[in-house]
């Protein structure tokens, strides 16, 4: 398993030509990934995983904060003030993130709840092999790239200075940490039948809210009764509702439609020939008129 060798980083704070912020990244099996992924992606496929570990697998800014809320309250029958008040990213560490580090996780009291934003083929072994239940979540690619443009923006070790069309135009042409966007969604999209794998969308959770809160649960396996899932789904709509709002987040990032406040018609256009290209061989789709 080759990596490609980088470039130094850049200092942080400092705004990043476009050389030194491509220097942030590697290759790993042509896929281009985050620093901290360097050296350890064979310990990642060989990660030993539970029956009972859930986890949580999105492209980076695909709603992964608000899912995970979603799945601990279910899962958890946890109130949802208490949620708001607790470190959530603490229950729920990210695979191939520095912190904790593979060796906390791996020692971690079951059951475990991880999350990763690695390609599906990049995951631990025993995943592919049905071992424990993973959710993966895809989110309409314009609203994506709008939040991941302003995540880079505010990121002090990133600070990307480039244009919002600079960028877009870096998202199409898959170069981006953690890599295509149009081949990461694919390949969970051909999981979706998997026994251990369920597929959610994002705008799901405006449009049919009870609907992907009923999925989770079947799929967790857990049980409520009628009174005990109507109350579920209002706490639920509760998180929705402070994720998406913009009094309460940095622009509001968690917003449906947020890309029709920044393309223009000519990128428009663009992005939907590309995605058309990108996509055209799978029934996969999108709402972009929410």
């Amino acid at each position: 398993m080759a990596e490609s060798p980088a470039g130094t980083p850049c200092t942080p704070c400092t705004p990043c030509t476009p050389g030194e912020f491509d220097s942030k990244y590697f290759e790993y099996n042509g896929v281009r990934l985050p620093p901290f992924c360097r050296g350890k992606m064979e310990d990642i496929a060989a990660f030993p995983v539970r029956k009972n570990d859930i986890w949580i697998v999105t492209y980076p800014k695909s709603g992964t904060s608000l899912l995970q809320e979603l799945v601990y309250l279910v899962n958890q029958d946890a109130d949802p003030d208490e949620i708001g008040i607790m470190n959530i990213d603490e229950q729920l560490p990210v695979l191939e993130y520095p912190q904790p580090g593979l060796d906390i996780i791996k020692e971690l009291t079951s059951p475990r709840l991880i999350k990763s934003h690695l390609p599906y083929r990049f995951l631990p072994r025993d995943l592919h092999n049905g071992q424990s239940k993973v959710i993966c979540m895809a989110r309409n690619p314009k609203d994506l790239v709008v939040s991941y443009y302003q995540f880079h923006r505010s990121l002090r070790t990133m600070s990307y200075r480039g244009t919002f069309q600079e960028f877009c135009r870096r998202f199409m042409n898959e170069k981006l940490g953690y890599g295509s966007w149009f081949e990461h969604v694919q390949e969970f999209w051909e999981h979706r039948m998997d026994s251990n794998v369920l597929f959610l969308l994002y705008e799901d959770l405006h449009k049919n809210l009870a609907g992907t809160v009923e999925q989770l649960v079947r799929f967790l396996g857990v049980t409520y009764d009628k009174t005990q899932m109507e109350a579920i789904i209002e706490h639920c709509h509760q998180l929705v509702d402070q994720c998406c709002n913009a009094d309460a987040l940095p622009i509001g990032r968690g917003r449906v439609g947020l890309w029709k406040d920044i393309f223009t018609v000519s990128m428009n256009e663009k992005f939907d020939a590309v995605f058309k290209q990108k996509m055209g061989k799978s029934d996969l789709t999108f709402d972009f008129s929410l």
